[in-house]
């Protein structure tokens, strides 16, 4: 920046540089007012805009180029003129440098986390963050309106101010047009492009001009983070209480394949058979039914698996006992039940069991040999 004069009588030359990257504006003089002469010359950069201010008033802005001002301090007989003013001209003038460039990467954040209510996941608090891109459109509103009578305005005086604006403008946006933060990853570029237009008429009532803003991210406290982790990775439940019996089983399973416990290793074998009843529950409700006649029993003696209808064990030809099924559920009874454990249904009447001559113990009607002591009946 810089007024080059031959001395204080002399014609000026009025230009400037914006050192820093960051001023708004930037006042000739910086400090007070001036006595530009008439004639004095004045170069505007491609970038910028100059608003020329005699008596008070802004006459005119200039675009780029050289530009001669005219006043009504003429060089030597101002200076004589303005003796009963201590030789301080009355007509006074500055000239105003506005940097028309684009600032890019400005910031704006939420200081204090902000209520969201969530249609899933309730009240959470929220804290966002971004950048966005200002420039100047109408110097002269914006001198008027914002700037005043400050040598130097830069991007970090009004950066704070922005910053409360766009959140204020963010919150009530993401109110009206978001249902959940469990689908934003999905809407930043839409939520941005709707926030543009919402932050037009703000801006504009200073000059400026907001070209692009971007949210970088949206982040709601640990634990919801944590919870919207947990639905992702189980997103084919319907609500929580699955989740949690969900991750429930995934610590059971992992006790299951823990080794070189001997106690866990127990522990871990009863659970094994618990884990396929809790998936059952998790992917339909109910596990499958299947039909009676495929259905299997143990064997009373070595404990291994037979056809339910089986007379004797293929394993260890011990003799079974021939299930029935309760008329009104189908569980498998024993010959002797009366009533079906799981409905109370009477189960019918069966022909009395044959007793063992040898030693006492009962048999089926049919049966040839004794279960208990082999002895033909």
């Amino acid at each position: 920046m810089s007024i080059n004069r031959m001395n204080l009588v002399f014609l000026e030359n009025l230009e400037w540089f914006d050192e820093t990257g960051q001023e708004l504006v930037h006042r000739l003089p910086e400090e007070g007012s001036g006595e530009i002469k008439y004639g004095a010359q004045m170069t505007v950069r491609e970038n910028q805009a100059a608003v020329f201010y005699y008596k008070g008033k802004a006459l005119e802005a200039f675009g780029p180029g050289r530009h001669t001002l005219k006043t009504g301090n003429i060089p030597i007989l101002t200076k004589i003129a303005s003796l009963p003013w201590g030789m301080s001209s009355p007509l006074r003038a500055e000239v105003y440098f506005v940097n028309m460039k684009t600032f890019t990467n400005l910031k704006w954040g939420t200081r204090d986390p902000v209520a969201f209510k969530d249609s899933e996941l309730g009240l959470i608090r929220l804290r966002a963050f971004g950048v966005f891109n200002l420039q100047v459109l109408q110097p002269v509103l914006m001198i008027n309106r914002l700037v005043g009578t400050q040598g130097i305005y830069t991007t970090e005086a009004i950066e704070e101010y922005l910053n409360r604006v766009i959140v204020s403008r963010f919150n009530d946006y993401m109110g009206e047009t978001l249902d959940s933060i469990i689908n934003l990853p999905s809407q930043y570029d839409e939520l941005s492009t709707g926030l543009v237009k919402r932050l037009q008429e703000d801006f504009t009532h200073f000059g400026l001009g907001l070209s692009h803003l971007y949210i970088n991210a949206v982040t709601p406290p640990p634990e919801v983070q944590q919870a919207i982790d947990d639905r992702s990775r189980v997103g084919v439940f319907d609500d929580m209480n699955k989740l949690m019996q969900m991750k429930a089983a995934m610590a059971m399973e992992k006790a299951a394949a823990s080794e070189g416990d001997a106690a866990g290793a127990g522990m871990g074998a009863g659970i094994g058979l618990m884990l396929p009843a809790m998936f059952a529950q998790y992917f339909g409700g109910q596990a499958p039914s299947r039909d009676p006649s495929t259905r299997e029993a143990q064997c009373h003696e070595c404990t291994g698996t037979l056809p339910a209808e089986a007379r004797f064990c293929p394993h260890c030809g011990h003799q079974q006992l021939v299930f029935r099924q309760c008329i009104q559920c189908g569980k498998n009874l024993t010959p002797n039940a009366r009533f079906c454990s799981r409905c109370g249904q009477e189960a019918e009447a069966q022909p009395a069991a044959r007793t063992c001559g040898q030693c006492g113990a009962e048999n089926l009607s049919d049966a040839v040999f004794c279960v208990a002591c082999g002895e033909k009946l």
